[in-house]
Formats: C-alpha cells, sequence, structure tokens
C-alpha cells in the first residue's frame, strides 16, 4: 500500500465533513430531524459534524508539523500565529458580509461593526489550532493527552464553581455565557436561539482544543500502524472506550453540543475513530477507493469550500426577488423546491448547495489549484 493511499482516509473523512457541513447548514425550509442539532442535551448526527472538522485540523497537523521540525521557534511561532489569524479573519468578515444590509425602505445600509458577531466556526478552530500547535511543538506527546484532559476536567469545574449554583448548565447563566456577556456584550454575540447566547464561546474553546490534540494523536498513529489489522483494531477500541467514557459521563456532565461540554468532546472523538477505521480497512485494505473521488475534492479544498457555501448562501439571502422583495434562498425554496415536499424539497435544496460547491471544487482540483491558509 503505497503512501497516498494511506492518506486518502484521512482526506475522505475531510472531505465527507465538509459535504455534510454543507448539508446541514443549508437547509431551504424544515430539516428532517437527524439534521438538526440537539435542542440543548443530547445528540444528533449534525452534532458530529463541527468537531469532526477540528478532529480533522488534528490529523492534518499530525502531517504538516513535521516540515517545521529543525526550524528556529520565532519562525514556526509566526506560522502558527499567521495561520490562527488569519482563519480568525476570514470567520469575522464572514459574519460582517455582505457588509450592507436592506433597511425598512429597501435602501441599503452599511452594517455596523458594533453588532457584528465575534466568535464563531473558523474562529473556534483557529482558536484551536493556534493552542494545540503551541502545545504539540513546546510538550511531549504525553504532557499534550494530560494537558487535553485536564481542560475536560477543568471546565467542568469551571461550570459548576462559577455558574448557576441550581442549573449550573443554563443557557443564559452558565460560566461561559457570563464570561462572553461581559467581554463582548450582548450585541457581538449569537442570536439564533433568541438570546444572546454564544455557541463557540471564549470558555467553551478550552474542551474544544481537545479535539483538536486528540485529532492529532489519532493521525500519529495512523502514520505509525495504519497499515496494521493491528492498528486499525486498536483505533476501534479506542473509539469504542471513548464512546462509553462519554456515556457514563454524560450523567453527571451532560453531552451538549452547545456548551461543548467532555462528554460531547469524548463522544465525538469516539465515533471518529470508529469512522477513521472503517475509512481506513474500506480503502487500504480492500482497495475499494472508486468512490472516494467524490469527497477528495472537498477534502483538498476544505476550508475555501466551507467559505464558499457560506457566503453563497449569505448572498442568496441578501438579493431581493420580486416586488415584495422576498429573499431570493426563500424564493428558491417556495417556488422550486417545495414541489418535491417540504422536508424533501429542503433536503434537496442544500443538496443542490453542496452540489455547486463540489462543481467549484472538482474545476479547482482539475487545475491543481488548493487554497491554503
Amino acid at each position: 500500500m503505497n503512501s497516498s493511499q494511506r492518506f486518502l482516509a484521512l482526506d475522505v473523512l475531510r472531505g465527507m465533513t465538509v459535504c455534510f457541513m454543507i448539508i446541514v447548514n443549508t437547509p431551504g425550509g424544515p430539516a428532517y430531524p437527524p439534521l438538526n442539532h440537539a435542542a440543548w442535551n443530547g445528540f444528533t448526527p449534525t452534532d458530529l459534524v463541527f468537531p469532526t472538522f477540528m478532529f480533522v485540523v488534528g490529523n492534518a497537523m499530525s502531517f504538516s508539523m513535521k516540515k517545521w521540525e529543525g526550524l528556529p521557534d520565532g519562525k514556526v511561532i509566526g506560522n502558527i500565529f499567521k495561520r490562527a489569524l488569519m482563519i480568525f479573519l476570514l470567520g469575522f468578515l464572514m459574519y460582517w458580509f455582505p457588509f450592507v444590509h436592506w433597511n425598512a425602505d429597501h435602501h441599503l445600509e452599511f452594517n455596523s461593526l458594533s453588532h457584528t458577531r465575534i466568535m464563531g466556526v473558523l474562529q473556534r478552530i483557529a482558536l484551536g489550532y493556534f493552542f494545540a500547535a503551541l502545545m504539540i511543538r513546546y510538550l511531549t506527546p504525553v504532557r499534550v493527552g494530560q494537558f487535553s484532559w485536564y481542560f475536560l476536567i477543568i471546565y467542568w469545574a469551571i461550570l459548576l464553581l462559577f455558574g448557576d449554583r441550581s442549573d449550573p448548565y443554563n443557557m443564559l447563566t452558565n460560566a461561559g455565557t457570563r464570561l462572553d456577556l461581559w467581554l463582548f456584550g450582548p450585541d457581538h454575540m449569537y442570536h439564533g436561539e433568541g438570546v444572546a447566547f454564544e455557541p463557540e464561546g471564549v470558555l467553551s474553546t478550552l474542551p474544544a482544543i481537545a479535539n483538536v490534540t486528540f485529532g492529532y494523536a489519532v493521525g500519529r498513529w495512523v502514520q505509525l500502524k495504519g497499515r496494521t489489522y493491528e492498528g486499525i483494531a486498536k483505533l476501534l477500541l479506542a473509539g469504542a472506550l471513548s464512546v462509553v467514557i462519554a456515556l457514563s459521563w454524560d450523567w453527571f456532565f451532560p453531552i451538549n453540543k452547545k456548551l461543548w461540554t467532555g462528554s460531547f468532546v469524548l463522544i465525538t472523538v469516539g465515533i471518529d475513530c470508529i469512522l477513521l477505521a472503517a475509512l481506513i480497512y474500506i480503502v487500504d485494505f480492500s482497495q475499494k477507493h472508486k468512490w472516494t473521488y467524490f469527497f477528495e475534492v472537498f477534502g483538498k479544498n476544505p476550508l475555501f469550500i466551507y467559505l464558499l457555501s457560506e457566503l453563497g448562501v449569505t448572498l442568496l439571502w441578501f438579493i431581493p426577488v420580486g416586488s415584495n422583495y422576498q429573499p431570493l434562498y426563500r424564493w428558491l425554496y417556495q417556488n422550486i423546491y417545495i414541489h418535491a415536499g417540504v422536508y424533501f424539497g429542503s433536503l434537496l435544496f442544500a443538496i443542490s448547495v453542496m452540489l455547486v460547491c463540489w462543481l467549484v471544487g472538482y474545476i479547482l482540483d482539475k487545475r491543481k489549484i488548493y487554497v491554503r491558509v
């Protein structure tokens, strides 16, 4: 088995993550229950998407950081900081885009920075990458693993000590929300829940770092033992054990994506390990990889394609159609896709967005254009 095939499983996992992320983020209307996040405590397939993105960032680091061996610390830290800052700024600009909005008189007004969300998906990826990269650079692998577990325990302790004593996991009164309100104020926070609550807040970034470092450890393991049955067997065992610990911890520290609890970290890492082991077996051992190219397209330009999907959908919501100035996004669903059914039409809409993004990725791949940040 050559090296390109060995890396293929990681590319496919990354591509599947981006593909599914676009689908769950762009429904035309009401979505099937598995394509919605859990309302609060609990877990759905959709809740796996974002932490898997963090996990594959760690996978990629297990390869990319080899290039920095032997380089002076100043250069390495500069590269880490520059990349993290670039991803963070892209996330911030994504929420500010398209920089103008339609007012009540249907005239364009500038989007004020005073009401622009500061934290978010790319921002969490940037911070997770930044701290994980520094840990991996300066700590031994054992220490990185220890600190990753410490982050999960410390985060749990902070929620218990500094949140509402009667309900430390309450959306409005947990320690993370209190910190975000103090740091940013409600106008710079997410309002998708109908209130100022930041699911990618500062405090909950702490356990999210572990998704990256665990992903890094798995990437290293794949490089060392990924070609052996022993390697994938132990990867499966580690995944199953992580899921069991998560389900046990759920009794005391609920699985909750929006709070990014320690039990949530472990169940997602466990499932990711199981999925990756299955992909390695299918791709490397069974040599069945004719089907993989579709996902490789997403995996080769993951950040660019994700940004393309988010900015494209933002434009569809921004462009008015008809005399009632209905957003093009809603018009397409209500006049075309809904004829396939309320829920199925919504799914078809999301798949259409995903396929358009895939087509762009396909053109880039054929031209050997890979956007790196």
